[in-house]
C-alpha cells in the first residue's frame, strides 16, 4: 500500500536524523578561494534515479547542523533558508552545486551535499578555506636618526588585511636579521571585528654601527594563498646614523697655493662626526687661550706678522686638536725718487729701485712711457731725451696677484740754445736762414731785421723733439742786412745775429735783363721797317699795275679800229 504524505515526511525526517552513508572512495574535500570571490562547491556526489530532493548544510564548531539551500528534485523548485550571513550570496544548480558569492572568512566552514531518496540519503562534506592576500609591507615609524651603539626601535613593518595569519621578517642590505641582542623584534595582531582581517604590526629595535651608514633596511610578509606560500618585499629605507667625532681636521678657505698681504683667509674646522661639532676653539698664532666660535674663522687684511701655525679642537675634548701652517707673502719696493722730478740738462741724476720679499727670486723690470728697457736708467748728465715717465715694477711668480711698481715723472730743463746757419739758392736769387733751437719748455723763436726792427712772420718751423727744433726763413735781399733770432721760454731769454749779404748776381741780372730789352727792342725796329717798306712796295706795286693796264687797253682799242677800217674797205 503506498504511503501517505504524513508517513512520507516522517520518513524524510528520520533519514535527515540517522547517520549519513557515504559512498565508497569519498574523503574530505577541501575548497580553496580568495577573499571576495565566489566559493564554488561541486556535490560530488552522482545523483540516484530515485532522488527527492537535494540539501546543502554546514556544521557549526559544537557540530549542529545549519541548512542553507533546498532543490526538489521533481519540481525544480530552489529554497533558500533564512540564514542572515547568506542572504542574497546562494545560488543551487541543477547539479546541485553550491556557489557563495563574495567570499568571506565567516566562510570557513565543514559543507556538506545531501542527496535524499525515498530509503537513503547520501552526504558528501566540502571544507572551505577563505585566503586574503596581505597588503604589501611598509616601514612607519621610522627613527629620524639611529645612534652608534645604543638599542633603539628602527621602525615598524605593518602588514594590513590579511588571512590566515603572516609572517614578518627584517632584512639589512638584503640579508635576513636573526634575533640577538643586537636585534629585537615584537610582534603585534589586531584583527577586524567585522572582516576578520588581520593586522599584524613588528617592531625593531636595533642596535647600529658606523657601517649602517647608506645601508638599506627592508621587511617582508611570508603568507598562505590558494596557490601556496609566497613572500611581499618593502620598499628600502635608509636611516641617518649619529656617531660621535673621532678627528678634526683645518682648512683654508678659499683653498689657494700662496697667501699675500692684504688678503682674507677663513679658517674652517670640521669634525668626522655626525652630526657634525657646530662649535669649535680656533688658537692664533701667539695667544694660548683659543677663541670660541662656529666651524669657521675669518681673518681679514692680513699682515706678514700673521705667518704662523693655527690650530682648532673641539670645545669638550680639547685634545682633539688640528693644525695647519699659513705663510703670508709680501712684497715690499721703493723708488728713489719717485713722483715729478724737475732736473737741468747737464745734471748727473742717480735713480734706484730697491725690493724686499717673502721669497729671494723677485724680479724687476724698468719701463719708460710704456716701453720695456734692457737695464736700469742710468743718468750721468741729463739729455733732453732723458725725460719722460719711468716705471719701476716686480712680482713675485710663485704668488698670484702678488705685484707692486711704482712711477717717476723726469722733466729735463735747459735755458735756449741757439746756432744759425745759412744756405744759398743754387740759382742765386734766394737764401734760407736757419735758427736752431735747444730748451725745456719749448722755446719761443722770433724773426726780426736788426735796424728796421721789422718782425719775420713767413718762418716755418719743425717737430720739436727731444727739446730741439728749428725754425727758417726764405730772403732775397736787395742790400745787406742783418737778422736776428730770438728764442725764449721761462729760464730765460735769448739772441742771436746772422749778416747776410745782398745776392751777387743782381747786377748781372740787370744787365741780363737790359739786353734782353734791348734785343727785344730792336727786333720790334726791325719788324716795323720791313713792315713799312713792305707797305711801300705793295704801294708801288699797285702804281705800275695800273698803268700797264692803260697801255694795253689802248692797244686793243687801236688794233680794232684798224679792224673796222679793213671791213670798211673791203
Amino acid at each position: 500500500m503506498a504511503p501517505t504524505a504524513a508517513h512520507s515526511c516522517r520518513l524524510v525526517v528520520s533519514l535527515l536524523i540517522s547517520a549519513a552513508v557515504l559512498r565508497p572512495g569519498f574523503g574530505l574535500y577541501t575548497v580553496n578561494s580568495v577573499y571576495g570571490d565566489t566559493i564554488v562547491m561541486p556535490c560530488r556526489l552522482e545523483v540516484p534515479q530515485t532522488l527527492m530532493f537535494g540539501k546543502w548544510k554546514y556544521e557549526k564548531p559544537d557540530g549542529s547542523p545549519v541548512f542553507i539551500a533546498f532543490r526538489s528534485s521533481t519540481r525544480k523548485h530552489v529554497q533558500y533558508d533564512q540564514v542572515p550571513e547568506y542572504k542574497d550570496r546562494l545560488s543551487l544548480s541543477e547539479n546541485y552545486t553550491l556557489s557563495i558569492s563574495h567570499a568571506r572568512i565567516s566562510d570557513e566552514k565543514r559543507f556538506v551535499c545531501m542527496l535524499v531518496t525515498e530509503d537513503n540519503v547520501f552526504e558528501a562534506p566540502t571544507v572551505v578555506k577563505v585566503f586574503k592576500q596581505p597588503s604589501k609591507p611598509e616601514i612607519v615609524n621610522k627613527a629620524q636618526f639611529l645612534e652608534t651603539e645604543q638599542l633603539k626601535k628602527l621602525g615598524e613593518c605593518v602588514s594590513k588585511d590579511s588571512y590566515p595569519d603572516v609572517n614578518i621578517t627584517w632584512y639589512r642590505n638584503g640579508k635576513t636579521l636573526d634575533p640577538s641582542e643586537d636585534v629585537v623584534t615584537t610582534l603585534q595582531r589586531q584583527v577586524d571585528p567585522v572582516t576578520q582581517l588581520s593586522t599584524v604590526t613588528s617592531s625593531l629595535m636595533y642596535k647600529t654601527t658606523k657601517n649602517d651608514i647608506k645601508i638599506p633596511f627592508t621587511c617582508s610578509v611570508t603568507y598562505y594563498g590558494p596557490s601556496g606560500q609566497k613572500t611581499i618585499y618593502s620598499d628600502q629605507a635608509f636611516f641617518d646614523i649619529y656617531y660621535p667625532t673621532e678627528k678634526v681636521t683645518i682648512h683654508i678657505l678659499p683653498p689657494k697655493n700662496s697667501i699675500k698681504e692684504g688678503d682674507n683667509i677663513t679658517l674652517k674646522c670640521l669634525g668626522n662626526g655626525n652630526p657634525p661639532p657646530e662649535e669649535f676653539l680656533f688658537y692664533l698664532p701667539g695667544q694660548p687661550e683659543g677663541i670660541r666660535s662656529s666651524n669657521t674663522y675669518v681673518l681679514t687684511d692680513v699682515k706678514r706678522n700673521a705667518t704662523g701655525d693655527y690650530k682648532c679642537s673641539l670645545t669638550d675634548e680639547k685634545s682633539m686638536i688640528a693644525a695647519t701652517t699659513i705663510t703670508v707673502h709680501y712684497l715690499d719696493l721703493s723708488l728713489n725718487p719717485s713722483g715729478e722730478i724737475t732736473k737741468q740738462i747737464g745734471d748727473a741724476f742717480p735713480v734706484s729701485c730697491t725690493i724686499s720679499s717673502s721669497i729671494k727670486n723677485a724680479t724687476v723690470v724698468w719701463l719708460k712711457d710704456n716701453t720695456k728697457l734692457r737695464s736700469r736708467p742710468s743718468f750721468s748728465s741729463l739729455q733732453y731725451q732723458d725725460a719722460g715717465n719711468y716705471v719701476c715694477e716686480t712680482n713675485l711668480q710663485e704668488v698670484e696677484g702678488l705685484k707692486k711698481r711704482e712711477s717717476l715723472t723726469l722733466i729735463v730743463e735747459g735755458k735756449p740754445q741757439i746756432k744759425m746757419t745759412k744756405k744759398t739758392d743754387p740759382n742765386g736769387l734766394s737764401k734760407t736762414i736757419i735758427c736752431h733751437v735747444e730748451g725745456f719748455p719749448k722755446p719761443a723763436v722770433q724773426w726780426t731785421i736788426t735796424g728796421s726792427g721789422s718782425v719775420i712772420n713767413q718762418a716755418k718751423e719743425s717737430p720739436y723733439i727731444n727739446g730741439r727744433y728749428y725754425s727758417k726763413i726764405i730772403i732775397s735781399p736787395e742790400e745787406n742786412v742783418t737778422l736776428t733770432c730770438t728764442a725764449e721760454n721761462q729760464l730765460e731769454r735769448t739772441v742771436n745775429s746772422l749778416n747776410v749779404s745782398a745776392n751777387e748776381n743782381k747786377e748781372k741780372v740787370n744787365d741780363q735783363a737790359k739786353l734782353i730789352v734791348g734785343i727785344v727792342v730792336g727786333l720790334l725796329l726791325a719788324a716795323l721797317v720791313a713792315g713799312i717798306v713792305y707797305w711801300l712796295y705793295m704801294k708801288k706795286s699797285k702804281t705800275a699795275s695800273k698803268h700797264v693796264n692803260k697801255d694795253l687797253g689802248n692797244m686793243e682799242e687801236n688794233k680794232k679800229l684798224e679792224e673796222n677800217n679793213h671791213k670798211t674797205e673791203a
